[in-house]
């Protein structure tokens, strides 16, 4: 019978405080979102099966929830949020004109191993920016990422930024199995492997190729192919516009930074703040996920983890109590009319108020009012 009292493996309970915090932030973050020009969409939890696993969410599917439907046809919990706003991009928005400027704020489930950072249910909030594929685009989406994180108040972040088009240009002439075994390499990190391949010096380098601006210069010495170059000429642009907006001071390149490579197709992204050992936003350049559905569109776009920035908050020591009740009010017996009128005008006013359901003393009322951690006692007699 205990588990009656227990949440789902990999899921958790926001209590009242926790929640608040959590609406707080979100609300920021909206509120931002929505000055840029990203207008909201809410899409189902739920989706069919075919629809989350096309382009690279063929890999996700063992780690997706799934059910059936009354016709016995294939449901799955969403994993996250782009491949949805594609299709509805792609449906329901289809006539609408470019660029398309989406955003979401909403919980998603992948089955995973719980462990910080990492839950089976987790809470997102991104855009989507459909419709070009410029590096004006892409500047915007890194500068809006880093703009969250500050309104969500933190300061001592990171964004790491690089491009899947750098490595893939230097290993464009090998065998499609020995480009399969460098992609494993780069994504898990794995300097060993890498350099155990036999492979050009310019590659078992990609994983160092990380730090500020120098970085591009020294890249672009290993860049044998217009690929490369291309690549490297696109991040330039990109941290050009970026000093504009004012976040260059928060980006370091990481030319190993490739994500998941079946899936991007330019520029990369991750956000990650000291002391936090896993990344609290990422994003990039998806330009080939439209085609799936049947309309080609250049694409780019970030996520942010709510709860990770939660945390961030905790261990940076910015974390901020909720707003506390403005007024408790109380009444004696046979004054409810006035402490319902008294209750509706402070409310009017814009204040947090809890009222009493039953006549009190004024003892007990006051007590009421320090344990509800109300402000001020008005008290009907």
């Amino acid at each position: 019978m205990t588990g009656l009292l227990e949440t789902p493996y990999g899921t958790r309970d926001f209590l009242p405080a926790e929640a608040a915090a959590k609406r707080i932030i979100e609300q920021k973050i909206f509120e931002l979102f929505a000055s840029y020009g990203y207008a909201e969409v809410v899409t189902p939890a739920m989706e069919f099966l075919d629809t989350l696993t096309t382009s690279g969410g063929r890999a996700l599917e063992p780690h997706l929830f799934k059910m059936f439907d009354g016709k016995n046809r294939t449901l799955a919990l969403r994993h996250e949020m782009t491949t949805p706003i594609a299709r509805l991009a792609v449906s329901r928005l289809k006539d609408s004109p470019l660029p398309l400027k989406l955003s979401y704020n909403t919980n998603v489930f992948r089955f995973r191993t719980n462990q910080p950072g990492r839950q089976c249910e987790f809470y997102q909030a991104g855009v989507e920016l459909l419709g070009v594929s410029n590096a004006f685009a892409d500047a915007e989406i890194v500068a809006l990422a880093a703009q969250a994180l500050s309104v969500a108040g933190l300061h001592d972040f990171k964004i790491c930024l690089g491009q899947v088009e750098f490595a893939g240009g230097l290993m464009a002439h090998l065998p499609t199995d020995v480009q399969a075994q460098i992609k494993s390499a780069i994504e898990r990190h794995d300097i060993v492997a890498l350099n155990n391949l036999d492979v050009d010096d310019a590659l078992k380098k990609i994983p160092t190729l990380q730090g500020g601006r120098e970085v591009l210069d020294t890249a672009q010495s290993l860049a044998d192919n217009d690929r490369s170059r291309k690549a490297l000429d696109n991040l330039a642009e990109i941290y050009r516009l970026l000093e504009i907006y004012g976040a260059a001071d928060k980006i370091t390149f990481d030319l190993g930074l490739i994500r998941d490579f079946e899936y991007y197709t330019g520029m990369v992204f991750e956000a990650y703040a000291h002391g936090v050992g896993y990344s609290l936003a990422g994003g990039g350049r998806y330009d080939n996920m439209l085609q799936d559905f049947g309309t080609a569109c250049p694409a780019t776009g970030f996520a942010l983890g709510i709860e990770r920035i939660l945390d961030a908050r905790k261990f940076q020591g910015v974390d901020e109590p909720a707003r506390a009740k403005d007024f408790y009010v109380s009444f004696a017996a046979g004054h409810e009319d006035a402490a319902i009128r008294k209750a509706a005008e402070l409310r009017a006013a814009g204040k947090i108020v809890e009222m009493s359901l039953t006549p009190q003393t004024k003892p007990d009322a006051e007590r009421s009012c320090a344990e509800k951690c109300c402000m001020e006692l008005v008290y009907a007699v």
